[in-house]
């Protein structure tokens, strides 16, 4: 990691402003709306397993869209919503698309700050992942072909289960990870201390460094692609660039993808598109 979390020099003002994800848009509440209605709508057109759990928590369940045929890639998908809203029932409006494509669909839950804390979410997701890589072939999915992708803290969330060190202790082999696709995500936790984000996620210096996937890129990488949104502010597009550069910088295989005319809302209706370019690249990742 760049030892350098403020490399050009922002005020706290102005990191506040630049990481005030609702604040980019005038109202981000119609595309809040659209992921409710859009996932209410695939849960009509393909029949899925909902709420099965993972953990003991009620917050601890997977939708899961199995695939029509058995041995299918997974697209495994971390909602967004700067770790204190949404849920899996807002963040299944792609599988449609995905499973049209082939792929069995996991829309993941997961327990929201600041009644949890950050820890405890990463935790959580990686017991999801676990519990996926153990069952999935349950529905249809190849436990050697999951792809993971998030938006914004799910972007954050897919890079803490591309995070090294972490395998061992939840029985999952090492690149339990086949692909990822982290979508305008959080790589770098350390600006955001002392921003009123940190009035829900509670870090301090060393937890923000602790969470932070850049601090902790595995040994051996696998193929992902990083995506951000033409309109999405300076900071989340040079965290996904910055991300991006130091996981090619070990080796490993990643793409970036600015997807124009979106923002750090509404990029995630490319997903619905199979013939969008994010879809697209996602599919070939997934081997679609």
């Amino acid at each position: 990691m760049n030892p350098d979390s403020n490399p050009l020099g922002y005020t706290l003002e102005e990191f506040d402003r630049l990481y005030n994800a609702r604040a980019s848009v005038p109202d981000c509440l119609p595309f809040l709306k659209e992921y409710a209605d859009y996932s209410a709508q695939a849960r009509e057109r393909v029949g899925g397993s909902l709420g099965v759990a993972y953990g003991s928590h009620p917050d601890e369940i997977l939708d899961i869209f199995p695939a029509s045929a058995a041995g299918a890639p997974v697209y495994f998908f971390i909602h967004g919503g700067y770790w204190r809203a949404l849920a899996s029932s807002d963040s299944q409006f792609m599988a449609p698309a995905f499973h049209a494509a082939g792929a069995t669909v996991v829309a993941v839950n997961y327990s929201l700050a600041p009644q949890v804390s950050l820890e405890h979410i990463v935790d959580q997701c990686r017991r999801a992942l676990a519990w996926t890589h153990a069952n999935i072939a349950q529905y249809n999915g190849d436990p050697a072909r999951i792809h993971v992708s998030g938006s914004s803290a799910g972007g954050h969330l897919t890079g803490m289960l591309l995070a090294g060190g972490w395998h061992a202790a939840y029985g999952v082999p090492a690149k339990v990870v086949q692909s990822a696709s982290p979508i305008s995500g959080l790589f770098d936790l350390r600006p955001l201390v002392g921003t009123h984000i940190n009035s829900w996620i509670n870090l301090d210096a060393d937890s923000a460094l602790r969470l932070s996937p850049s601090a902790a890129l595995p040994e051996a990488g696998c193929p992902i692609l990083v995506a951000w949104g033409e309109h999405e502010t300076s900071e989340f597009k040079r965290q996904s660039r910055d991300y991006l550069q130091e996981w090619r910088g070990l080796g490993f295989t990643g793409t970036g993808l600015e997807v124009p005319g979106v923002n750090h809302f509404n990029i995630l209706m490319q997903l619905r598109d199979p013939q969008s370019a994010l879809a697209q690249a996602t599919f070939r990742l997934m081997g679609l």
